[in-house]
């Protein structure tokens, strides 16, 4: 039997949908101001060899440039790095102050059996275990990546004014442990939203369509016995969820759900 579960709130989706293209751009432009002093490497081997800033496309197709040029572009890097850090920025701390008014905070933060879930959906992930993490809102490995990433956006936000203006915020770049540790900690953030990008794509793909559509629409369908209790939200009375027939699950958002007093 399958029920219509809210799962996703229309203000949590803006700011995901929001974020999401804010942040590429954020990252695309860092790119272009990194070119211009170069310097991370692990040994001999660059972050970013010679031929990145150069990416040759194909052949044959008309319109296109015959090269993507990532370098040169110091001046242009910098504009769009400045314009969209001011969204990230309201984006993020819009989703914040959201998140802890209404109460999606007590779904997010880490609670005492988060790292032992989190390990328990590393294991089913990876399929050296058959055990499904429980199913509920955010599980422990996603409370963690999340919360996590609350604290990267802070610290790309803090470490950028400090490379953007060390004489004004001296005391911030002094925070950091100089110049140099807020521009390191500044790209290492960087490579750390990469990786999360990289991860959370992933992630999304093997949940299937249905998790998806729950970030567009608010809803998920799931399997559920007649007159299941579902979770108040905080400050909210307690709903039952009605089963939705083949007709109606045609139509995701008449969710049929009945507030209880």
């Amino acid at each position: 039997m399958k029920i219509l579960e809210n799962k996703h709130p229309l203000a949590i989706r803006w700011f995901h949908w929001v974020n999401f293209p804010v942040l590429m751009m954020m990252i695309w432009s860092g790119v272009l101001i990194y070119w211009a002093n170069d310097v991370y490497a692990i040994g001999r081997l660059h972050f970013f060899p010679a031929w990145f800033y150069t990416i040759r496309l194909p052949a044959g197709f008309p319109g296109l440039p015959a090269a993507i040029h990532l370098d040169q572009r110091l001046a242009e890097g910098m504009a769009w790095h400045f314009f969209f850090a001011w969204f990230f920025a309201i984006n993020g701390i819009a989703y914040v102050l959201y998140t802890a008014f209404s109460g999606e905070w007590l779904y997010l933060l880490p609670n005492r059996n988060t790292f032992k879930e989190a390990w328990q959906v590393m294991l089913h992930d990876l399929f050296l275990s058959k055990k499904h993490p429980p199913r509920r809102k955010f599980n422990g490995a996603q409370q963690i990546a999340y919360t996590s990433v609350i604290g990267m956006g802070a610290g790309s936000l803090t470490t950028g004014l400090a490379i953007l203006r060390p004489i004004q915020f001296a005391w911030l770049v002094a925070i950091c442990g100089g110049y140099s540790m807020a521009r390191l900690i500044h790209f290492a953030l960087t490579v750390g939203f990469v990786l999360f990008f990289m991860i959370h794509i992933v992630q999304v793909v093997r949940a299937g369509w249905n998790n998806f559509r729950s970030m567009v629409t608010g809803v998920e369908v799931v399997d559920a016995c007649p007159d299941v209790p579902v979770p108040a939200r905080a400050g909210g009375a307690a709903t039952a969820v009605q089963p939705v027939t083949a007709s109606e699950s045609a139509e995701p958002m008449n969710t049929r759900i009945e507030a209880r007093g």
